[in-house]
């Protein structure tokens, strides 16, 4: 966005609400400002509200009310869904005046830390030009209505403006800078060696049509392509492989071609393994020039593809799943090497890979104990061992919530505002049973990468299972959308989001078509969904299952049920349908 200079509202220099209703309109019937309808009526809102001269009251608990329709019972210390929503509406505001509002002389921003807009005019509007008091900080998350105080990472207000000007504005070229970097997706950082991170190259992307705007697509889907994979943090990107030996230049190739036909457009991607030439992912993505315009289709189509390729799950980690064979055997194994390990453990989740993956992890932490997105697996390895430990077999015990939280608290110590970390920090208070310190954890994490669906996903189960429901499922169904995986694990979710809100027929569609057979949570959840529905012989078989695989669990139902659901109220519901299948259900201990 251009440099601006701010103007208070109240203030005769400033816009006048005439201007500033005019550029709302401007902006709203532009088809570069990316927003849903629920989106654009936020910022109708809150322009309306403050042009009124009530800006004041711009609270989420205000705005989930007036915009979003929420009840009188709105929590917007656990909701996120003011928060999510003015994050959406920042970013669309940012590529407006980036792509179509360039030459507007009015600038409206809803600065972080609240909802009240600011209305601006441009540095070359005709108007004086006043010197910015102090630097905003581009890091502070919404924290309002919440009584957090984010970490500062700049002097506060009252110490800056003791400063001298000469180190402020140092301070200020330097915020410039990071912003401008961190916005474009470029990171410096040293190449690492070869056996570390999986490195794809990123070819020029040919063209089927001699039209002009074809060969523009082209260039342009892959400088967004390039863009976009440079902000992973498990992969390196070439953009411009040596022509030598090209078979060492990276591990995988990211090859791809535009074709034109008229209006219909059709961008078609493929990643080829280089040390064998296997095509390990293929896909086209199709779009309409006439519906679409070319730069909202490059950076759609580039996202899809970044997601599909080298995100958690994605092709380059399922084709490196070779390794999870022996990975405590290979001495010179380092932490990056564990990570496809990981994700390869997760698709089976047996007793082997579990070992095999935390003793992984452990020797290469050893050799690299500063490598914070370790430590953040490892301990969501040991926090399986209860999650999941009718599945793996492991006894109940204490150790492993306190080597999980260890591990969590190591990795916060070493990298506080990193997404994974801040999702292990969020389960692993989750099964402590400290909610709020989980659902802090998980706002910040997806505050961080909205675009990491398995945050999305597993901040929404967390938001769920404590009773927060609508905004909890809306992450989950949006993060199955976009192929989070293991999908089986979100499809169960999503069973439990249709049976608390009573819908019996959808609970058990979504729990039949998971893909978790062998989880005994999955199967006692079908058992508690077939009782409500009163499908008695149904019931039975999932009852029989469960006392042939995993009969501790049947006898520990209450304690597993409350790790989960942290509502008596959602606890009773799921107990109701157990005991309406024949289920005796223990009753809570007095201690």
């Amino acid at each position: 966005m251009r440099n601006a200079t701010k103007i208070d509202v109240f203030s005769s220099l400033g816009p006048t609400a005439e201007e500033i209703c005019r550029q709302v309109e401007r902006i709203l019937a532009s088809e570069e400002f990316h927003a849903p309808k629920r989106g654009r009526n936020f910022l109708e809102f809150v322009v309306s509200e403050t042009l009124a001269g009530r800006s004041g009251f711009l609270k989420a608990f205000t705005i989930a009310n007036m915009v979003f329709g929420r009840e009188a019972s709105f929590d917007p210390q656990n909701d996120p869904v003011v928060r999510i929503e003015a994050g959406r509406i920042r970013k669309a505001l940012e590529r407006y005046y980036l792509v179509a509002g360039q030459a507007d002389d009015v600038i409206i921003t809803v600065p972080k830390g609240g909802y009240v807009p600011h209305f601006e005019y441009t540095r070359d509007a005709s108007v004086p030009v006043r010197p910015e008091k102090d630097a905003e900080n581009p890091r502070i998350e919404e924290f309002e209505d919440q009584g957090h105080s984010p970490q500062a990472t700049t002097p506060p207000a009252p110490i800056a403006r003791h400063l001298g000007t000469g180190l402020l504005a140092i301070l200020l070229l330097l915020a410039l800078a990071s912003a401008f970097l961190v916005a474009g997706g470029a990171r410096i950082r040293p190449l690492p060696p070869k056996a570390s991170l999986p490195t794809v190259a990123v070819e020029v992307f040919a063209e089927s049509s001699s039209v002009d705007s074809s060969s523009d697509i082209a260039r342009g889907l892959r400088d967004d392509l390039i863009g976009q994979l440079a902000q992973l943090d498990d992969i390196v990107v070439v953009a411009d492989p040596p022509m030598g030996d090209r078979a060492t230049a990276a591990d995988y190739a990211l090859q791809g071609n535009v074709q034109t036909d008229g209006s219909r457009l059709r961008s078609v991607a493929r990643l080829v393994r280089r040390a064998d030439g296997a095509v390990i992912w293929a896909n086209n993505f199709d779009a309409d020039l006439r519906a679409q315009n070319k730069l909202w289709i490059q950076s759609n189509v580039a996202r899809q593809i970044a997601g599909a390729v080298a995100r958690p799950h994605g092709a380059i980690f399922q084709a490196e799943t070779a390794m999870i064979a022996q990975p405590a055997q290979k001495a010179d194994q380092d932490s990056h090497a564990c990570i496809p390990a990981y994700y390869s453990y997760l698709q089976a989740m047996t007793v082997q890979s579990h070992g095999a993956v935390r003793e992984c992890l452990q020797q290469a932490l050893r050799r690299t104990p500063d490598d914070a997105t370790s430590w953040a697996l490892l301990s969501l390895v040991y926090l399986d061992e209860i999650r999941f430990r009718y599945k793996l077999g492991t006894p109940s015990s204490a150790e492993p919530l306190e080597l999980a939280t260890a591990s969590a608290q190591r990795a916060a110590s070493l990298a506080p505002d990193n997404p994974r970390v801040l999702r292990a920090v969020m389960l692993v208070n989750f099964f402590r049973g400290d909610i709020d310190k989980a659902l802090a954890a998980g706002t910040a994490a997806y505050a961080a990468d909205p675009d990491d669906v398995e945050v999305a996903g597993e901040y929404g189960l967390r938001l769920a299972m404590s009773g927060k429901w609508q905004s909890g499922c809306e992450l989950i169904s949006m993060a199955l959308d976009k192929n989070a995986g293991p999908r089986g694990y979100y499809e169960a979710g999503m069973a439990m989001c249709a049976f608390m809100r009573g819908d019996i027929e959808a609970a058990e569609q979504w729990s039949r078509i998971s893909d978790l057979d062998c989880n005994p949570m999955r199967h006692l959840a079908l058992l508690s969904i077939l009782g409500a529905a009163g499908k008695m012989d149904e019931a039975k078989l999932e009852q029989n299952w469960l006392q042939s695989h995993a009969p501790a669990l049947m006898t520990n139902i209450r304690q597993e049920i409350s790790l989960r659901l942290q509502r008596p109220a959602d606890q009773e519901r799921f107990f109701a349908g157990l005991r309406a299948a024949g289920v005796a259900v223990d009753l809570p201990s007095g201690g």
